[in-house]
């Protein structure tokens, strides 16, 4: 008659791993705790402050006004016709001038020439407010949604132009110089090498650009549209609707943190090395 099997023994490298990824995800838990917290507190102390007469109603509505105005608004279909209109601009113009920005930023880098006969361009042209470039865009191509398509492209172009140039020159020379040594040019040098070593640098001009693609296209909806969140936030102003008004604040505080989560979530899938 056989023994039976022993258990297996776990090897300290194992405990350790899992010590660490514990710890880790404890961390995660509770920043993610700390996060819902601090808006929640706020939210309360606004809540009492209110209640309390602390402060004026009228110009500053209690939370639970404002929430009960957004089922409103959201039931009616205005504010899901508005958030529909605002990306329906966003994402157009953020998709052509993140495309864009990053394939001249990947020129620019590469070549010094390119480099130097566009960089003072940009750099001027970088300055000028997007929102300046609205009356000329209006002029253009008239009262419809491609001049403020074209005003989102514009800004996300200068952000990724300027991320992505600066991250192709301090890709690490000895990696270069590597790659060629075993043959790598053209190509296949952009793919292993250039690519995944600018992605970073990428990211980051992807993630700042979503954040100003948010406040460029509400920007442009305040003056030169009649529907979308910037819209619908600049008519309750005119109407004195303050509660209407912060609806729209809030629903484009919470369409540019989706936003940006979702670049975030795109880069951490383009880039699985730097996850694990």
């Amino acid at each position: 008659m056989t023994a039976p099997p022993r258990p297996r023994a776990v090897a300290p490298a194992d405990e350790a791993v899992r010590a660490v990824v514990g710890r880790a995800r404890r961390t995660t838990w509770r920043y993610a705790a700390l996060g819902i917290a601090v808006p929640a507190v706020l939210l309360l102390g606004w809540q009492a402050a209110g209640m309390a007469g602390l402060v004026d109603t009228l110009l500053f509505p209690p939370p639970s006004r404002i929430a009960v105005r957004c089922v409103e608004l959201a039931a009616s279909g205005d504010l899901g016709a508005d958030t529909a209109a605002t990306l329906g601009r966003l994402v157009p113009g953020y998709v052509i001038g993140a495309a864009a920005g990053a394939l001249a930023g990947f020129v620019m880098g590469v070549s010094r020439t390119a480099g130097a006969a566009l960089g003072p361009l940009f750099s001027a042209l970088y300055s000028v407010p997007k929102i300046a470039v609205l009356p000329l865009l209006l002029l253009l191509f008239g009262l419809n949604d491609t001049p403020k398509i074209l005003a989102v492209a514009i800004t996300v172009f200068f952000v990724l132009q300027i991320n992505t140039a600066s991250a192709v020159r301090q890709i690490d020379p000895r990696l270069l110089e590597s790659a060629r040594s075993y043959g790598a040019s053209g190509l296949r040098l952009l793919r292993f090498v250039l690519l995944p070593g600018a992605l970073p640098g990428v990211l980051t001009g992807l993630r700042t650009a979503s954040g100003l693609g948010v406040v460029v296209v509400v920007a442009v909806e305040f003056v030169a549209s009649e529907s979308g969140l910037g819209h619908l936030i600049w008519n309750a102003w005119t109407l004195f609707q303050p509660d209407r008004m912060y609806v729209g604040l809030v629903a484009v505080a919470m369409l540019g943190s989706l936003f940006s989560a979702a670049v975030t979530l795109a880069g951490r899938r383009a880039m699985p090395w730097r996850s694990r």
